[in-house]
Formats: structure tokens, sequence, C-alpha cells
């Protein structure tokens, strides 16, 4: 379970990442620049987006050729139809369309805006798609930086998401590994004896939610380090902080 103190640092001077570029080595001698050493049950976040420009999920819009139904969505709405295609292409079921605002659920199982697709923070005229798997891409960076640094770590990517019922954007945990990414009370009791009988915390969102306001939007930190935290066990996936279609009251 989480310690009493966390600290979050900010891994400065991360360039932009290009397709193919090897972003591990590229933190590690980040790090090394700004003087951090890992440490035991380190957990490093990244953003999603420089994860998906290296593994090359980036688009350039004018090879999308917009369907019909793109074209009449991104008219009405006084949207580029090409996104919109985009993101029709990866979505496997839309959720909400109206207003303007498109909610899809991805291959991943991500119930989201726009199904990931982004055109900020990318070169003028491309998109940038969410990684293929974001779990295997994490646990790839987990098992390059811990053969290296010679400590066990975990590794979160993490992605803006809205939320219903509540104003704002917060980052959340869309790929995991080396930690569990939710912390299990159900079972103990609280602070006047009774047995919690609900309570599962989604810790590996708590961590991406702190570790995006060190990120911010605008001040090209895409890598942070959170220290303090430790997990009982090392497994889990981001996957697991998916909830199933038939206990999801709202889809």
């Amino acid at each position: 379970m989480p310690k009493a103190d966390i600290h979050i640092f900010a891994i400065k001077g991360i360039p932009e990442i290009q397709p193919h570029d090897d972003f591990g080595a590229i933190i590690m001698e980040c790090m090394r620049q700004v003087g951090l050493r890992a440490r035991e049950s380190d957990v490093v976040v990244i953003a999603q987006k420089i994860v998906s420009k290296a593994e090359g999920r980036i688009v350039r819009l004018d090879s999308i050729e917009p369907s019909a139904r793109a074209c009449e969505w991104a008219l009405q709405y006084r949207k580029d139809s090409r996104v919109v295609e985009l993101v029709l292409r990866e979505a496997v079921r839309i959720v909400r369309m109206e207003r303007g605002v498109l909610i899809v659920e991805t291959r991943h199982g991500f119930v989201c805006a726009n199904a990931g697709v982004d055109v900020s923070n990318t070169s003028a005229g491309t998109a940038t798609l969410l990684p293929e798997d974001p779990d295997r891409s994490a646990e790839r960076l987990r098992m390059q930086l811990t053969q290296t640094w010679g400590v066990p770590i975990g590794v979160i990517i993490s992605d803006t998401f809205g939320r219903p019922w509540r104003e704002g954007l917060v980052n959340v945990a869309i790929g995991v590994s080396g930690i569990a990414p939710l912390a299990d009370y159900r079972g103990q009791p609280d602070s006047v004896g009774r047995a919690l009988q609900a309570t599962v915390i989604a810790v590996a969102d708590e961590l991406a939610c702190a570790a995006g306001l060190v990120m911010g939007k605008t001040n090209r930190t895409p890598v942070v380090l959170v220290r303090g935290f430790s997990s009982a066990r090392r497994e889990g996936t981001g996957h697991d902080l998916l909830r199933c279609a038939d206990q999801d009251l709202f889809r």
C-alpha cells in the first residue's frame, strides 16, 4: 500500500520524439542529466503521446479519405472530416454522438472522446493514435529500464480523459506494468471496525493523475518519476482498470 510521502520529479529535457526512437534510452539519459537515479519501487509515468510517436502511430491527414458519414458530421459541427473519419475507424462502438462530441469505445476497451485521436502537440497535418497495446508498451519499457537500472520499477502510460458528471480533464492509466493497478480494501476494517464492502482504489489512475500536475499540457514534460509509492503486488495491467460492460450501469 502507498507510503505516507510521495514525491514527483519532472524529467526535463525530453526531446521531440520521432518514430522508432529508443525513448527508454532517452528517458535514462535525461534522468542522468538531472541527477536522478532510480530506486526500487519508483514508478515512471509517461504521456501516451510520446509512446505513440515512438511507435509510429502517426497518420497524415491528407492520406485519409473521409466517408459520407464523417463529412456530414464534420459539416454539421465544423470539424475536420478527416479527423472524424479516423475516430470512426478507431472505434468499435459509438457510445454517444451528438452536439459535436464523439464518445466511442476503442478496440482496447477504452470509452473516451474521439477514440484517443489527437492533433495537439504533433506536426501540422498529422494526428496521433493510441498505442496498439499500451500494456505491452509499458511492459517493454519496464523491462528495459529495470535491466539497465538493476532495480524493480513500475511503468504507467497515461492519457487525458474526460469524466461523466464532472467538469475538467484528468490523466488516467491506459498502460500499466510492474505495479498492481488496483488496491483492494474489501474485507478490511474501517476506522470504526466495520468491514469495507466495495472499496477498490484505482491507484494507477491516481498516480497518473498526480503525475499530470507536474506534466501539465504546455510544460513539455511528458515523463515524470513518482517515488514513495509501494504496492504489495507487482502484477497487473491497465486492462484491469476497465469495467466489464455487464457491470457498467451507464453503457
